[in-house]
């Protein structure tokens, strides 16, 4: 099979092309054929050694994708030969990632794709809708399902962004009125693609006022990428008992805040890293992701607000460096 390989953290040049054997599923996992892989930011920090540094002679990135199931590892139930499938957090815990031909991974990071939903799609799952739905279930609510976050107003900073779209969506679906910030009039358009009720530039205007005027007694949840950047007015709109879920520090690395001031809100910061999560929230996110994508609300293209940039497997360098450069919408590599 033909796989993208480094054996040394670096800058993207470090991964070459090359050929290795079809890998045989051990005990607990399946063989998946690749059709589709995702490239997120966790893929290049991790190869340039930011998250992680090389412990093993060769490593394959990629923590998502999405294929069909070609062989069944010893004890696996759960799973058939032919079906199709997306995967998530693949090289978080072995060496040997999404962009291939072919991946084992235990079975439980393999989930069924609804009928009828593309491997783009499935691709593009994984980090940013995970994430998204830890964000969203560490407040009041612990699962996303229609009707779970009915008469709670959301917050999402980034609505541009792959998990800001996959939060509108997933909050959308469950019934939330959804604000989403952007700082164009071209990322307000993805937004409002992905089906934001209210778009707020918060580079114009008074932003604090213009959500306080949508929910006059705050929001109840903020999903954020950037709080060093928003800190101020995520307290001037967040509700008393309200949740801020960060997932990103996009803006700066250090978070400052009048302790005293913020006392009388009762609110919760929430840091969220997903590779760090409990395994029950894990699955939650598994299960809550595929019912959304089988109910048909979660879409990625640009008419869902996620505009799709596909790459070669021997263009994974190339990927990698849109990725970092900050390519809006989504990064695929394909492998069929």
């Amino acid at each position: 099979m033909r796989a993208v390989v480094y054996s040394e953290n670096g800058s993207s040049s470090v991964m070459r092309l090359t050929e290795r054997p079809v890998p045989k599923p051990g005990p607990g996992e399946v063989l998946v054929r690749l059709v589709r892989a995702g490239v997120n930011p966790t893929d290049w920090k991790v190869r340039a050694g930011l998250s992680a540094t090389l412990t093993t002679p060769e490593a394959t990135p990629g923590q998502d994708g999405a294929g069909v199931i070609e062989e069944i590892g010893a004890g696996v139930t759960t799973h058939v030969v032919g079906q199709q499938v997306w995967l998530f957090m693949v090289q978080h815990g072995q060496a040997w990632g999404t962009a291939a031909e072919y991946v084992t991974v235990p079975a439980h990071k393999a989930v069924e794709l609804a009928p009828g939903a593309s491997y783009d799609l499935g691709a593009s799952l994984g980090v940013p809708a995970m994430t998204a739905h830890r964000a969203l279930t560490c407040g009041k609510v612990e699962r996303v399902a229609p009707g779970s976050f009915d008469g709670l107003a959301i917050l999402v900073h980034g609505g541009a962004g792959a998990v800001g779209n996959a939060a509108i969506q997933l909050a959308v679906w469950a019934g939330a009125t959804v604000i989403t910030t952007v700082s164009s009039p071209e990322k307000a358009a993805l937004a409002k693609a992905a089906g934001a009720h209210h778009i707020v530039n918060y580079r114009e205007g008074d932003p604090a006022a213009e959500i306080r005027e949508i929910a006059p007694d705050g929001v109840d949840q903020i999903v954020e990428v950037a709080p060093a950047d928003n800190n101020d007015l995520d307290r001037a709109v967040i509700a008393k008992r309200g949740t801020i879920a960060i997932y990103a520090n996009n803006g700066g690395d250090e978070l400052t805040m009048p302790l005293r001031a913020t006392f009388s809100l009762n609110l919760r910061y929430q840091f969220i890293q997903l590779y760090g999560i409990e395994p029950e929230q894990i699955q939650a996110a598994a299960e809550d992701v595929a019912a959304a994508v089988a109910a048909g609300a979660l879409r990625v293209g640009a008419e869902a607000g996620v505009p799709l940039h596909h790459y070669r497997l021997e263009e994974t360098a190339a990927a990698h460096d849109a990725v970092e450069a900050g390519a809006i919408g989504k990064v695929l590599i394909d492998l069929e």
